[in-house]
């Protein structure tokens, strides 16, 4: 073949990491997108890699661009590769993409020379004002010193400094995992933080996090993964001869501590500037009264690279309104309830104490801190009496707040707040934004917004369920509806990939998948673990919505034992009868009847709810078993949910349709799970479910099991406009009630703000919970219309299904291929749809009224009759944009 053609493939992504810098797998996978003309269609690749003075080539007839395998000998550790692929259509080939230099971490245990280190000083265990330290140490370095890498992590949380510069922007690091089994550490280029021919000095701050920090509600629990503070840091210093020199944390290192007085995740940090010690990462820095560390243990085989994005800062806020509140308080409205910290910058007498105490929202003029429970939720700096202005922000805390008290501020708090001199520093795990919604609606723009905030502020590290009280851990059963939203919106697949190993590592030796991950102890509801519907079966419908929207199969086969081991211990209690029928179960949580005191008493039983989710997950695995190629575990898996779905009809569908129990969710799960066998039951089971809707005048009636699930039912029952009527209803309980009530986020109870402007009385009321939000799926495969028809968006179904007196809506999407997007539009009479889709897919445009129309690569727009129930329309006009 020639090397003629217009193809041009970009430059490859290695796995799913955006900076492939440390990475972990020693034979990563490999993905591209192409810009190519509409008619042109890979036929095969190349993949060029060049290690070290030796370049290979591999040619694959293929048209796989998305994670192909590994081409040639895996990598060893420290080591680098330039990767770069041309692509043929038969005739011709491509020029050759930009290159990818890629970086392996350290991959053996025996790497590692680093030991934990931290403060040597007695401490009470038991308690949340533990002071933190600093550590450092000083070396020389050679002036024949080329490259350096320091390889970092640290029990509690770190913030590295080398030579007095800050290392990375990562915050919160290293984040949660379930640290006995699993830490992840960093990998950063420090080579231009290095001073060659002279003194360095590398130094760390500290703080207590999730490792030792209080966790869990009802007073929580601390040192539940130790008492000890302390970094693990290796710095690798590569000289002009190839030579490696190691400085590594070790009892050389000192300790000391430093101006941070306390600090925890649900209580803030407390910060005293006259304990500063300025220059003390700096080389030459006078540390006599600093103290040996204690060293701690770690076994460096639970050090791990990290498969997605750290934490970081990805915005700031500047306040909209400085209130004065009936009680004499300054508080600042950001507009924008946001998970994050403040900076502020102030100047004044030494001693002067600045108080910030954060809430979601006001009640009665001041803000309202019940709903966070026991977290205090409160930032404090004692000013050193400086001249210049002294700028400050929490390193070891967050919070989730859209008002902020503020006690002490010495000077006027208006001028401040225009100056700048307070803002709201958004943090979350840095993933890159892949998807977009708009319509005609501005209240339901405003919801999708909400859902997006909501996502950023929950997804800290691990998807915590909320971000503001004495919680925030990850709830399997929260992330298991709502994944196939959040990887709409955002590229979850590295950091959902960590947080699925640690949901292995957790999983009981029966079976059992845990309510949250990591998991912490906590009062009786939750400890001892039991299983549980819908949350344990995060195992089974997480991974296949994973490989749906990125078509990773390396991700299902991870997570194929961890499924089948939960499918097995169901199977179990089920018994012979396959109907889930005993054991403590949540049900359809938070169902808007059920009361404050109780959110598992929903008006579909919990045992219906069980039972329908044994069936999918035995569905689901029969599919992951034929993926893989398990042809024994399909037929046997595919057999039980067979089975179970047989059970669940004969237990719970009468002849009428009508279900057990008579409940939205009862006929969503049955509809949207298939398990209902005969049509006819299933058209009745439908128009049941679409009379209950009309019967609560489309209030929502539905938790967190049945949310996600009854607009699809509404949908596939041929019941379209009622399923608008639902989302666009703005009576309470409903989506948009919320926003009228000026909700920037989604809530965890449908009323948590009372109609009348009150707070609701129940103990769980967080003001940003993502689960409801779930529903914007479906917003965007059906109002949108944008939906996956193969695995990683390789086909694509268009099916718009205008309603709700909505004139527009469109949505874009970019998937593993590129950009895919649709546009709609009511002109006149006719509906007018354009549609993108990138090389490397097909797609489908299936309007309703008309034939589906097959859609290669390119723009394309439609014109067609807007289909009225009842009406015959032509087929449409289908013609590339120009």
């Amino acid at each position: 073949m020639t090397t003629t053609s217009t193809a041009l493939p970009t430059a490859p992504v290695v796995e799913h990491h955006r900076q492939p810098l440390g990475i972990g797998e020693p034979r990563p996978r490999l993905s591209w997108t192409t810009s190519a003309p509409d008619d042109w269609r890979q036929r095969s690749y190349e993949v060029e890699v060049r290690r070290g003075a030796g370049t290979s080539t591999w040619r694959e007839d293929s048209p796989e661009q998305v994670l192909v395998p590994w081409p040639g000998e895996p990598l060893g550790s420290r080591e680098t590769a330039d990767v770069r692929v041309r692509v043929g259509d038969g005739t011709t080939w491509s020029a050759w993409s930009p290159p990818t230099r890629l970086e392996t971490g350290l991959l053996e245990p025996g790497d590692w020379r680093a030991v934990p280190v931290g403060g040597a000083w007695p401490e009470d265990p038991d308690s949340d004002r533990r002071r933190p330290a600093l550590v450092r140490h000083e070396f020389d370095v050679a002036a024949d010193v080329v490259s350096a890498r320091l390889y970092v992590t640290s029990h509690g949380l770190h913030e590295v400094e080398l030579n007095g510069r800050r290392v990375g922007d990562t915050e919160l690091a290293p984040g949660w995992t379930v640290y006995g089994k699993r830490l992840r550490y960093a990998t950063h280029d420090v080579t231009g933080h290095l001073r060659p021919g002279t003194r360095n000095a590398l130094g760390a701050w500290l703080g207590d996090g999730w490792y030792r920090g209080r966790l869990g509600w009802r007073g929580g629990f601390r040192n539940l993964y130790g008492s000890d503070l302390s970094l693990i840091a290796q710095l690798e210093l590569r000289h002009a001869d190839g030579r490696l020199e190691i400085v590594a944390t070790g009892p050389a290192w000192r300790a000391s501590t430093g101006p941070i007085v306390a600090s925890g995740n649900y209580d803030g940090e407390d910060y005293d500037a006259r304990g500063e010690q300025p220059g003390w990462s700096a080389p030459g820095f006078p540390a006599e009264g600093w103290s040996p560390v204690a060293v701690a243990r770690r076994d460096p085989a639970t050090l791990v690279a990290p498969t997605g994005p750290p934490v970081r800062c990805t915005q700031e806020v500047r306040p909209v309104a400085v209130l004065r509140t009936p009680g004499g308080n300054l508080v600042l409205d950001f507009g924008q309830n946001l998970v994050g910290r403040c900076r502020i910058r102030v100047r004044g007498r030494r001693g002067d104490r600045v108080v910030l105490r954060t809430a979601e929202v006001l009640q009665d003029g001041e803000i309202c801190t019940r709903p966070l429970r026991e977290a205090r939720s409160t930032d404090s700096y004692v000013l050193a009496g400086r001249t210049e202005p002294e700028t400050w922000e929490p390193r070891f805390t967050f919070h989730g707040f859209r008002y902020v008290q503020v006690d002490g501020w010495p000077g006027d708090l208006d001028e401040a707040a225009a100056a700048g001199d307070v803002v709201a520093r958004v943090l979350h795990t840095d993933l890159e934004r892949t998807g977009w919604f708009s319509c005609a609606d501005p209240l339901l723009e405003r919801f999708h917004e909400n859902v997006v905030w909501g996502m950023r502020g929950n997804f800290v590290d691990v998807p915590t369920d909320c971000p503001q009280r004495d919680e925030r851990v990850g709830w399997t059963g929260d992330l298991q509806v709502f994944a196939p939203t959040a990887s709409f919106l955002y590229d979850v697949s590295g950091m959902l990939t960590s947080w699925l190993a640690d949901v292995s590592a957790e999983q009981l030796p029966d079976g059992t998948v845990p309510w949250y991950v990591p998991v912490i102890p906590a009062h009786q509801m939750w400890t001892p673990i039991r299983p549980g519907a819908a949350w344990g079966d995060v195992v089974t419908f997480t991974p296949t919505t994973l490989h749906e929207r990125y078509g990773d199969v390396g991700l299902v086969a991870a997570q194929y034992g961890t499924a089948r081991r939960w499918v097995d211990l169901v199977d179990r209690l089920a018994g012979p009868g396959h109907l889930w029928d005993e054991g403590f179960q949540l049900g359809d949580w938070l169902d808007p009847a059920a009361p404050p005191h109780d959110p598992a008493d929903a008006t579909t039983d919990r045992y219906l709810v069980a039972s329908a989710y044994f069936a999918r997950s035995a569905r689901l695995l029969a599919d992951m078993a034929a993926l893989l190629g398990h042809e024994e575990d399909a037929q046997r898996y595919g057999t039980l949910a067979a089975r179970a779905r047989e059970a669940f009809a004969a237990a719970h569908v009468r002849p009428d349709g009508r279900m057990s129990s008579d409940a939205q969710t009862a006929y969503s799960l049955a509809l949207v799970f298939d398990l209902i066998p005969d049509p006819e039951r299933r058209r009745l089971a439908g128009e049941r479910l679409a009379h209950l809707v009309r019967a609560a005048d489309n209030r929502i009636a539905t938790g967190f099991v049945g949310t996600p699930l009854v607009n699809d039912a509404l949908t596939a029952a041929g019941e379209v406009g009622t399923a608008y009527d639902l989302l666009l209803e703005r009576g309470c309980p409903s989506w948009l009630y919320q926003v009228l009530m000026g909700a920037t986020t989604v809530w965890e109870r449908w009323d948590s703000l009372l109609p009348d402007g009150t707070v609701n009385p129940g103990q769980m009321t967080s003001f940003n919970h993502y689960a409801l939000g779930a529903v914007a799926d479906w917003v965007h495969r059906v109002v949108a219309g944008l939906a996956p028809a193969a695995p990683g968006y390789r086909r694509v179904r268009f099916a718009p299904r205008p309603g709700g007196g909505l004139t527009s809506a469109s949505a874009r999407h970019r998937c593993p291929y590129g950009t895919v997007a649709i546009s709609w539009h009511l002109d006149g009479a006719d509906l007018v749809v354009e549609t993108l889709l990138p090389t490397g897919t097909t797609g489908v445009l299936d309007l309703e009224g008309a034939d589906p129309v097959e859609l290669g690569p390119g723009r394309r727009v439609t014109r067609t009759p807007h289909h009225r129930p009842g009406a015959d329309a032509p087929g449409p006009l289908v013609a590339p944009a120009r």
